[in-house]
């Protein structure tokens, strides 16, 4: 990176496939190579071979602060000179891990609970690290479970919240969107825009352009 100035994204991608080598290398070599089976194209394959860089000082103070020295968790990390703390959190969050996350383990997330007494509502639903999060309705053998820990209540471990919370069939997404609703305010109708006169059909004609 500081030879180039940045991190190439094929380069970053092959960085997270060694995370799970096993599924990500191994196992697509044998299919697709010794076995001849390529998986049909499907929408999060293209958006996931959709690669960006990432500028040098971004990637590597990133990794040096949040993961190697883990300065967000420990109070350490400043933004314009002030210490940036977990536990100064007031208000709700909407927390969410992945069964089988290579990146993100669930139980690293978890740790939340234990670094601020906010209510924290906890959603572990299924899946990998992408294919966990883009779970849309409909979607054929998805499941999560779900529950909210009020402020300042008594901390569970991972272990225990898995064992008392039961499953849910289905998109993790409705589930969000309940909640989205009940920490909403009322909708609020956004003024017309150009009198209500549409300069081109969504998604406009700059997609259009080269």
């Amino acid at each position: 990176m500081s030879e180039q100035g940045y991190l190439d994204g094929a380069q970053m991608a092959s960085a997270f496939q060694l995370l799970n080598s096993r599924d990500l290398i191994w196992s697509r070599s044998i299919r697709e190579y010794l076995l001849g089976l390529h998986a049909e194209p499907t929408d999060l394959m293209a958006w996931n071979a959709d690669t960006t860089r990432l500028p040098y000082r971004l990637h590597s103070e990133s990794l040096k602060h949040l993961y190697l020295r883990n300065d967000l968790a420990e109070g350490r990390y400043r933004i314009d000179g002030r210490p940036v703390a977990f536990a100064d959190l007031n208000l709700p969050v909407f927390l969410v891990g992945i069964d089988r996350d290579h990146v993100s383990p669930w139980r690293s997330v978890y740790k939340l609970h234990r670094l601020t007494g906010t209510e924290i509502s906890f959603l572990l639903t299924s899946g990998g690290h992408n294919t966990g999060i883009v779970s849309e309705p409909g979607h054929a053998g998805r499941h999560y479970r779900f529950s909210t820990r009020c402020k300042d209540a008594p901390y569970k471990s991972p272990d225990e919240w898995l064992a008392l919370t039961s499953a849910c069939e289905g998109s993790w997404w409705l589930c969000w969107q309940q909640w989205l609703a009940a920490h909403s305010s009322k909708k609020i109708i956004p003024p017309a825009l150009g009198d209500g006169i549409a300069v081109s059909d969504p998604p406009g004609t700059y997609v259009l352009e080269t």
